[in-house]
């Protein structure tokens, strides 16, 4: 490989973790890494760039609000900076069941990168240094073909020593941003690209493949006529994303978001220019997102919709920059110019920075373990874009998870993993390991088998624990945990035996409440099951009630409401657990009478860590999954 410095050179500092990235990922991961007592440096090309928000100006969302609990319940941080920095708060599908509640808060973008950047450089054991790494540095491969990380090499020709690399970086390796015919070598709002770590990856025998995201123009607040469109409103009651945060700190001013359509003359100028758009004329060789795409591949596909949503949000309180949702695109200007003018209320819009689209390389991530680390290089962890995901909230997922780990292996200890049965970081990373991706992937609940039981509002309850154990949350937010639990317990014991009896007044009261009377005695906990009742509508009828925080009555509220389904749900988990547990390890499949041809050779490939894994492998039949189970009792039986 050719190096750009005229000498190479070793870094004298130690480090024991290197983080190539300060993106949502690089920040949990760097953050996790120093939390755990691990000297870490991390690297950007550019410090300007720490927890950027190049996209959309909001964390959370339907199915992302989950990933951002669950990071914030294992000791993360992004839910703790959105709380400081949110500008809007909503809680998404409040008209469906809690399981898909998902919250949404608009940030300010500058001061959330701020936030972050101010925690990291206050936090032990962590630097930052704004320098391109080139290199990856392993030893040879051993007799099995194994690798061992060694350090990394920057731009300048300083190498640093380390005992394990985590790579987050986002859109930014070999980057290129178009619209039209222009095309720039740049990262995601016109920062230095990374030109020279796709090589390196390429020499460690990883295969590099090529994606492709955008983002919509930013348009002039003063330019907007918001008297023609519906205006946002946050929620009057705002719930915080970090289970640390009170609630009554975060009861802000919000600002409004606006709501306006798409229209058949927008979709005529589209239509019009589609042979100039680069995603049409082949000018984009990258795979972009299909639960994201550009307003040309909405038009397209979608050709029966006479508008589409259009919804403009706020950047932040110091600028007059907005945010045009669900119009991104990677028409020249002067075409992007003629279409936004042509939606309602934008008629007069002045564009600031015009939409571009991203491409950008990136892994296929079936070469990773659910650690997020290479199967064939030791130490060597992922997380992120460069994993084939998008998304602020997926990336940060992967981050915390992919640092945890990294320390692990370091301590010598066994690898931290959530299952699908534990969260919905763990669907998102048993998705990207197993089944790989062929564009950008996105979460979603739809992923999540066991949502009714993996909701936002619990996430505390079933990962605090689990991170204190490892060391990372600390001893007081698990404190917290157990008291909420203990609170939890208690209640729904109370109610089960509180007792009413079919009394006069009793039954009024329940007229009144538009219920059946009592005809026999029944306890609180089954009258909150009756379909219009719940918790609150109650009080009046529950004379020993003491006073509980909210989030402490929707937690009882749920458990009470849908009893029989999380029941059911349990006994589903406790299969699929049985799955998961029995590991694969050293296995010859050539040797497996038994299995299919395609099997045997989609196992070798993938090389499953569980037979649960491996179950959810494309090609990868029920009897194929037989015969692994009766080798693994063979084995068992033999071994004693």
């Amino acid at each position: 490989m050719k190096y750009s410095a005229n000498s190479v050179w070793e870094n004298k500092d130690q480090y024991d973790i290197a983080v190539v990235g300060a993106g949502h990922a690089g920040c949990e991961a760097a953050l996790a890494c120093a939390r755990l007592g691990f000297k870490t440096v991390m690297f950007t090309v550019s410090v300007d760039s720490i927890a950027l928000m190049p996209c959309n100006p909001n964390i959370g969302g339907s199915s992302k609000g989950h990933l951002v609990k669950e990071i914030d319940a294992l000791g993360g941080e992004m839910g703790k900076v959105i709380d400081k920095t949110f500008i809007q708060s909503k809680m998404l599908n409040q008209s469906k069941g809690p399981a898909v509640h998902s919250l949404r808060a608009q940030a300010d973008k500058s001061d959330y990168s701020k936030e972050m950047r101010r925690v990291l450089e206050e936090q032990d054991n962590l630097d930052i240094r704004q320098m391109e790494v080139m290199d990856i540095i392993a030893d040879d491969p051993n007799e099995s073909g194994i690798r061992k990380i060694k350090g990394v090499q920057t731009y300048s020709g300083a190498i640093y020593p380390c005992k394990a690399v985590i790579l987050c970086t986002g859109t930014y390796l070999k980057a290129r941003c178009i619209y039209g015919e222009i095309s720039t070598q740049t990262g995601p709002n016109g920062l230095q690209s990374a030109n020279y770590l796709t090589d390196s990856l390429k020499s460690l025998g990883i295969k590099m493949y090529r994606f492709k995201t955008g983002t919509p123009a930013r348009i002039d607040k003063n330019s907007i006529d918001f008297t023609k469109m519906e205006e946002q409103k946050g929620d009057e009651r705002v719930v915080p994303f970090s289970f640390t945060t009170d609630p009554e700190d975060v009861q802000i001013d919000q600002v409004s978001c606006w709501l306006t359509y798409t229209n058949e003359t927008t979709h005529e100028i589209i239509r019009e220019n589609l042979d100039r758009s680069p995603l049409f004329s082949g000018a984009i060789e990258g795979t972009g997102p299909r639960y994201c795409p550009s307003i040309e591949d909405k038009i397209v596909r979608f050709n029966e919709k006479d508008e589409h949503q259009v919804f403009i949000e706020p950047e932040g309180l110091d600028t007059s920059e907005m945010y045009v949702q669900g119009v991104s695109s990677t028409l020249p200007l002067e075409v992007q110019k003629q279409m936004y003018k042509s939606i309602l209320g934008l008629e007069n819009v002045k564009i600031m920075r015009p939409a571009y689209g991203i491409e950008y390389d990136c892994i296929d991530p079936t070469i990773l373990r659910a650690t997020l680390e290479h199967k064939d290089i030791k130490n060597l962890f992922f997380a992120g874009q460069i994993n084939g995901s998008s998304g602020y909230e997926e990336a940060a997922s992967q981050g915390i998870i992919a640092g945890i780990n990294s320390a692990m292996n370091i301590l010598g200890k066994e690898p931290f993993v959530l299952t699908r049965s534990d969260a919905y970081i763990g669907v998102l990373i048993d998705d990207l390991i197993t089944k790989g991706t062929d564009e950008p992937y996105r979460m979603m609940t739809s992923r999540t088998e066991y949502r009714l039981s993996l909701r936002q509002d619990n996430a505390d309850l079933r990962l605090t624990e689990m991170s204190y154990n490892i060391g990372l949350a600390t001893k007081e937010r698990y404190e917290k945990c157990l008291n909420k639990k203990t609170l939890i317990e208690n209640e729904i014991n109370r109610l089960k035996s509180s007792i009413l009896t079919p009394k006069e007044n009793t039954n009024k009261a329940l007229e009144d409440l538009g219920s059946m009377k009592l005809k026999t005695a029944v306890s609180l906990y089954d009258l909150i099951k009756r379909p219009e009742l719940d918790y609150e509508m109650i009080k009046d009828l529950d004379t020993t009630r003491e006073p509980l925080d909210r989030e402490i009555k929707m937690q009882v509220q749920t458990m009470i409401k849908y009893e029989g389904y999380i029941e059911k749900q349990s006994q589903q988990i406790e299969a699929f657990k049985k799955l998961e547990n029995k590991k694969l390890e050293n296995i010859d499949y050539n040797s497996l009478s038994g299995l299919r041809i395609e099997a045997v050779q989609k196992l070798a490939k993938f090389r499953p860590e569980t037979v649960g894994q491996a179950s959810r492998i494309s090609g990868v039949s029920p009897a194929d999954i037989n015969v692994l189970l009766i080798h693994l009792e063979t084995q068992r039986r033999k071994n004693g």
